[in-house]
């Protein structure tokens, strides 16, 4: 996998993420560890995206 594709579906799963997290807030029924679990995993891969970025 080249590296151009690799960035492409680590935004896309970061994409994803904000998604998930943006409905979860939304949801009064998420619990709010499931919501800190998606927020600690779109940090993860924002840091590893800008690692990549610069590399």
């Amino acid at each position: 996998m080249s590296l151009s594709s690799h960035l492409n579906q680590l935004k896309k799963k970061h994409e994803h993420l904000s998604f998930e997290v943006e409905r979860a807030e939304k949801s009064p029924a998420t619990d709010r560890m499931h919501i800190k679990s998606l927020k600690k995993e779109k940090l993860r891969l924002k840091d590893e995206i800008e690692r990549l970025h610069h590399a």
